[in-house]
C-alpha cells in the first residue's frame, strides 16, 4: 500500500467536509460541526486563505488529512505550524499515514509543529510519543468564543 500525499484544492472540499464529520464523530462531538461549507472553502482555498489540508491518498481514495495554519514563535522568531487536525480513516488506521502526513508537515518548517489532543485518545498520544513528540507540561488551553 502506497500512500500520496499531496495539498488539497477546491476539488476536494466535500471530501475535506467528510472528513471533518468522521472526525467529529471520532472525538464524540458531531453536533458541533456548524461550520458554513462556502466559509470553510474561502478560508482554506480563498486569496486570502488562512489555512491549508494535506490529503493521504491509497489508490486513488483519500485515506486521511492534515489540516494546519501558520504559527509564530517569539521566542524562536520562526514561523510554525499549528495542526488542528489529523485524521485517518479507520479503514487506512495502522499503515503509517498519519506519520506520513506528520512527517511531510514537518517538513514545511523549521520552526514548531504544535497540536493539541483528547486526554482520553491514548492510541493518538502514544503515536505521538513514538515519533518523539511531547506534551508540553504546564499549559493549559484556553478557548475564548465568540459573541452570539
Amino acid at each position: 500500500m502506497s500512500c500520496t500525499i499531496r495539498t488539497a484544492g477546491p476539488e476536494d472540499l466535500d471530501e475535506i467536509l467528510a472528513l471533518v464529520r468522521e472526525l467529529a464523530e471520532y472525538e464524540r462531538a458531531a453536533d458541533e460541526v456548524v461550520l458554513d461549507p462556502d466559509e470553510f472553502a474561502a478560508n482554506v482555498f480563498g486569496d486570502d486563505a488562512v489555512a491549508g489540508v494535506l490529503l493521504a491518498e491509497i489508490d486513488g481514495r483519500v485515506a486521511g488529512m492534515a489540516l494546519w495554519f501558520p504559527t509564530f514563535s517569539t521566542w524562536l522568531g520562526k514561523a510554525g505550524l499549528w495542526l488542528e487536525d489529523l485524521f485517518v480513516r479507520p479503514e487506512f488506521r495502522g499503515a503509517g499515514i498519519g506519520g506520513d502526513l506528520l512527517h511531510h508537515l514537518r517538513s514545511m518548517t523549521d520552526g514548531r509543529v504544535e497540536w493539541n489532543v483528547l486526554d482520553w485518545n491514548e492510541s493518538a498520544i502514544g503515536f505521538y510519543r513514538s515519533i518523539g513528540a511531547e506534551p508540553i507540561e504546564g499549559w493549559t488551553t484556553y478557548r475564548w468564543l465568540p459573541q452570539s
